[in-house]
């Protein structure tokens, strides 16, 4: 196995999962790094169907190892929305706009929350989420549907 070909393929995959899970960059920094360093002790070990799948895993357990004592509901989650263009009031709506979404994203719980970011930003099907969370396919895509549904969902007044 190349696995500095493997790094440089995954890293920036690695870290953007670990970013949307925590919320710090700095832990995402941290997990992203010892998620290479565990795939490498463990190269031998292929536990899912792509090493991406499994660099995520690894990701994912770190992250929840890293909740562990603290509290959850106490991740940051950085704002850096990009300039719209149209103006100051577009700009601020988007990013308010921006900031509810993530927070409901960081409301979602981790489970939730890890398979969203898998099957939509990550972009892994939904047999391989499967098999890194231990869940079904068929409930999977439910916990998808739901936690789709629950980011768009305006906060009720």
């Amino acid at each position: 196995m190349d696995f500095t070909g493997l790094y440089r393929r995954y890293a920036l995959d690695v870290f953007r999962f670990a970013l949307h899970l925590s919320g710090n960059r700095e832990l995402a920094e941290d997990i992203a790094s010892e998620t290479f360093v565990r795939a490498w002790t463990a190269r031998d070990r292929l536990r899912a169907v792509t090493v991406k799948g499994y660099l995520l895993m690894i990701a994912r357990n770190l992250y929840r190892d890293s909740l562990r004592g603290a509290d959850a509901h106490e991740v940051a989650v950085p704002i850096e929305a990009p300039d719209p263009g149209p103006g100051p009031e577009a700009s601020a709506s988007a990013r308010s706009d921006l900031a509810a979404a993530l927070e409901r994203l960081r409301r979602l719980p981790e489970l939730d929350r890890s398979i969203l970011v898998m099957a939509g930003i990550e972009q892994l099907a939904y047999d391989e989420i499967a098999g890194i969370v231990g869940l079904s396919v068929a409930a999977v895509k439910v916990r998808v549907h739901r936690a789709r549904l629950k980011i768009q969902e305006k906060e009720r007044v």
